[in-house]
């Protein structure tokens, strides 16, 4: 069935008043937006955010009123301590299978000479090609984000067989897992999330990889180990604060990969690193960048 959307373009001062006001008129649910490509990524633990200019979208059933929603959203943000309801658009949007859309939309994608990405439901363009299928859905990671993409092209080169990965925030384990096609031997994957260790789990199983290959854990059960290859696909913030911890996890000699890192920060988070590592220079794609480099061997 077909949806009511109210559109409403806010102040940042205003979106409280308007969210109520939009449940108050019987929105199922409110959707707040940046709306002014201002990205808020690493906000302080124990706060919410807001945009400067929000874009809020109320949805509502199809027999609501659209005619007089406009009219009874006023009131009740006039109630709320509102003033002059700010730029709102009423629409219709009709119904879609949205998952049978994304799926039509997701190509295979080809990293660096050997990787391709494949979504699970399509047949691989290059069957020969070391072929990665993944079914997106319960984590992050399905290389069609800048930081991914660098990463599975850092790995396509680097990786050149036997090597032991740690996959710091595996996410949906798409780096390791490619890793491990490329011909590492085993990979160690680590996230905070529970359900990210279970969609590695899951992608193990659909590219055939063998349990005994791969382990994942929460961070707290993570063993003590000295890995070939380090790569952590996360953000500035705590790839500074876990420096420490991922040079220990790398073995003397071992390669590292960062990412998550807009362009911008590269340099502090590079200046961290380099009390462990010899670091290369930064590559970048559109806003981000990926930091690599090789331990010291100890003295």
């Amino acid at each position: 069935m077909p949806w009511i959307q109210a559109r409403l373009h806010a102040a940042k001062e205003q979106v409280d008043a308007l969210e109520d006001a939009l449940l108050a008129t019987g929105a199922l649910s409110v959707t707040l937006m940046d709306d002014a490509d201002q990205p808020i990524l690493e906000p302080e633990l124990g706060t919410t955010p807001l945009w400067d200019q929000t874009l809020l979208l109320g949805l509502y059933d199809a027999n609501t009123e659209a005619d007089t929603l406009q009219q009874r959203l006023q009131l009740a943000f006039t109630a709320e301590g509102g003033a002059l309801l700010p730029n709102c658009k009423i629409e219709i949007l009709e119904d879609k299978d949205w998952v049978r859309a994304w799926m039509d939309d997701y190509q295979a994608m080809q990293f660096g000479q050997r990787l391709w990405v494949c979504p699970s439901w399509q047949q691989p363009p290059e069957p020969d090609a070391v072929n990665l299928m993944l079914d997106p859905g319960l984590a992050f990671g399905t290389g069609t984000h800048p930081t991914t993409a660098l990463c599975l092209s850092y790995l396509d080169s680097a990786i050149q067989g036997g090597e032991h990965i740690l996959d710091f925030g595996c996410g949906s384990g798409i780096l390791g897992m490619a890793a491990l096609l490329l011909g590492a031997e085993r990979m160690t994957g680590t996230d905070i999330d529970p359900q990210a260790l279970e969609a590695t789990q899951e992608n193990a199983k659909r590219n055939g990889i063998e349990p005994a290959r791969f382990q994942v854990f929460l961070p707290e059960n993570t063993p003590e180990l000295q890995a070939d290859v380090t790569i952590a696909n996360i953000l500035a913030g705590p790839l500074r604060q876990l420096a420490p911890h991922i040079a220990q996890l790398t073995r003397p000699g071992g390669q590292l990969a960062l990412s998550g890192i807009l362009a911008e920060q590269a340099s502090e988070v590079q200046a961290c690193y380099q009390q462990w590592f010899e670091m290369d220079d930064p590559q970048f794609l559109d806003d981000w960048a990926l930091l690599s480099g090789r331990k010291r061997q100890e003295r």
